[in-house]
């Protein structure tokens, strides 16, 4: 009995950190799942927080992108499409605000 305690609270222990990456923004659910030391709970959620502000719907999803495959954001810096470049200036304020904002 004791045994089948310990499995179902890990069970929901596992179940509870899913459903939390799931709700996560775009930007929040990519950092959490990023290799990076630096990534946690409260930094990635203030990136979100900040991208809530300052992104577009569409441009998160794209930024989240970005962790997966960093030369993807270099690409569409270097492009020369006025799309692009507005999407560039957000992302750029995004950036600033991000350090500013979550940065200890």
């Amino acid at each position: 009995m004791k045994t089948f305690l310990i499995k179902a609270a890990a069970a929901g222990v596992a179940v509870f950190a899913i459903a939390s990456v799931a709700q996560a923004g775009p930007i929040e659910g990519a950092c959490l799942e990023s290799p990076r030391d630096a990534a946690n709970r409260a930094l990635c959620a203030c990136i979100q927080q900040v991208a809530d502000i300052t992104l577009l719907n569409n441009d998160q999803s794209l930024v989240a992108s970005f962790f997966k495959d960093p030369n993807k954001a270099e690409k569409l810096r270097m492009s020369q499409t006025k799309r692009d470049d507005a999407f560039w200036e957000r992302y750029t304020i995004f950036g600033d605000q991000a350090r500013l904002s979550c940065t200890g």
